[in-house]
């Protein structure tokens, strides 16, 4: 009779251990819940994990980003948040088996877990204020107060002359759990339904948006631009298709009917706020260019086309007083600012060189895409993205590069960027198998802003061969290539290089992305059957 006494109260019975192990789990899916009801308050961005992630980001040296980039793609920023969700459940299943023991303890490491969403959300560039700490403050108060209510009903209870089976409230915790279960469901549907309540007015100054025709339209492709050979990428890249890659975990959806643009700074003699209706009455252009991303690896799949639609970044400069260094500016660097926080530099004589610059509005014409920085972004033909594409544009900052270091250079990365001379095979793919006789041998180059005059082509360690150039549309935009190789059985290898307008060779050299760009000869490895 005692060894049965002893059996059902023994705290390791292990019912009791899954029943706190769940009732951790059940306080971490309030605590998510009942921020996400609070942020949708607030600001999506002010959420536990979009804020932890962020802070995660910006903490993350740049190698591993690049790491992550690299291996994940465009689903890096998915596998943060299912990273962090992960370490979030396996420290509420440990605080919900040691709850039953240690109950405050336990209740007071879900406060915690509130307290660190807390701190990350202030702390992230992008804070609206104080009120982003609220959605974790009440998660982290919503769970600790629900663990320490189911830990309650799992304490074993005195022996009685009709003990329950376990020696605690059983019945009581199925309730309870249950209970908080429907709960936390609730808010967190309320927390979503409210989110997107928020974003409705943005969503549909989008979709209502008419683009006014281009007083400057882009000339028509020329004939020939696009080789039409299977497998190598289209000369306009679909907006569908077209590469992302940025640190916000949430896409900002920013109603244009509210949007502002300010530019000041040293050197601006007529500072301006700009409404999106403002820039739309000004002159817009039309022009095809090519964007590169810095993490983009050699023979990789960050680089794209688009028609974009735009106000002309120099003169909006020039209205405000700006002038270039090279004519006795004050200022060497523009800051753009995002939404989401973000800054990134230009260079001032690059930006108001005669480039192309713009203030884009508008991208293979359609309204940008959010996730491609609706209402307005820059776009600058020939510098990497870091130092030129700023999505979700606000604000425009002239300043030195020797007093402001914007988010990426303070991670280690170059402070002037301009695209590197890239070649890329499209097809064959790496491994193919294809069949003696004719293999066609193709795919892209690109030195935006000098252009591309020349491809080479060598098979193992033969001679070079010059592929057959497409036509070209602008300086600006990447140039598709042939070449036919009458290919014989076994292993080969196929590499490429490309020459710029400048006469400069793409170099043999290769080096990673960090910290102005990776470069070196793309290679393929192919079996002829």
């Amino acid at each position: 009779m005692i060894d049965d006494e002893k059996e059902r109260r023994n705290p390791r019975d292990v019912t009791r251990l899954a029943a706190g192990a769940l009732s951790g789990v059940l306080a971490g899916c309030a605590a998510l819940a009942t921020a996400e009801l609070a942020s949708a308050a607030v600001r999506p961005q002010a959420g536990p994990v979009v804020a932890v992630g962020g802070a995660a980001i910006d903490r993350t040296p740049a190698a591993m980003k690049d790491w992550a980039i690299r291996n994940f793609g465009t689903q890096d920023k998915l596998v943060l948040q299912l990273g962090i969700l992960a370490v979030l459940t396996l420290f509420a299943v440990a605080l919900g088996i040691v709850a039953p023991k240690f109950r405050r303890t336990a209740s007071a490491g879900v406060l915690l877990f509130g307290a660190v969403g807390a701190v990350a959300a202030v702390s992230r560039p992008d804070t609206a204020g104080p009120s982003d700490a609220l959605p974790s403050v009440a998660g982290g108060i919503a769970g600790s107060v629900l663990l320490y209510v189911l830990a309650g009903r799992l304490a074993l209870r005195p022996a009685g002359p009709e003990p329950t089976e376990s020696g605690w409230d059983r019945r009581g915790f199925v309730i309870a759990a249950a209970a908080a279960a429907v709960a936390s469901a609730g808010a967190g549907a309320a927390g979503r339904a409210l989110g997107g309540a928020r974003t409705r007015d943005a969503v549909a100054a989008r979709n209502a948006l008419v683009l006014p025709a281009p007083a400057s339209a882009a000339p028509a492709i020329p004939r020939g631009a696009g080789l039409r050979i299977p497998g190598v990428s289209p000369f306009i890249t679909p907006n569908s298709d077209f590469y992302r890659v940025d640190t916000a975990l949430v896409v900002p959806k920013v109603d244009a009917t509210s949007w502002r643009l300010r530019v000041h700074g040293e050197g601006v003699v007529r500072p301006v706020t700009l409404s999106f209706d403002d820039l739309l009455r000004r002159e817009l252009v039309e022009r095809d260019i090519t964007l590169t991303c810095v993490s983009n690896e050699v023979g990789g799949p960050y680089v794209g086309t688009a028609r974009w639609i735009g106000v002309p970044l120099t003169a909006l400069l020039a209205e405000c007083g700006v002038r270039p260094p090279s004519r006795g500016g004050a200022a060497d660097q523009l800051i753009a600012r995002s939404v989401d926080g973000m800054t990134i530099g230009s260079p001032v004589e690059d930006v108001m060189d005669g480039r192309d610059a713009l203030l884009a509005v508008g991208m293979n014409g359609r309204p940008l895409p959010f996730e491609h920085g609706f209402p307005v972004r820059m776009v600058v033909p020939g510098l990497f993205g870091y130092v030129s594409a700023c999505k979700w544009i606000k604000e425009l900052e002239l300043t030195t590069f020797d007093a402001y270091d914007p988010y990426w250079v303070r991670r280690g990365w170059a402070r002037e960027a301009p695209v590197k001379t890239q070649s890329r095979i499209d097809t064959p793919k790496p491994f193919a198998r294809p069949r003696t006789g004719t293999v066609m041998i193709a795919g892209v180059a690109w030195a935006q802003h000098r252009g591309v005059d020349r491809v080479e082509v060598r098979v193992d360690d033969g001679p070079w061969q010059e592929a057959r150039l497409a036509a070209e549309d602008s300086r600006d935009t990447w140039r598709q290539w042939s070449l036919p190789w009458q290919a014989t059985k076994g292993a080969h290898t196929l590499t490429v290089r490309a020459t710029d307008r400048t006469g400069a060779v793409q170099t043999e050299r290769r080096t990673r992305t960090v910290p102005d760009g990776a470069s070196g000869w793309h290679s393929v490895v192919v079996t002829v059957d």
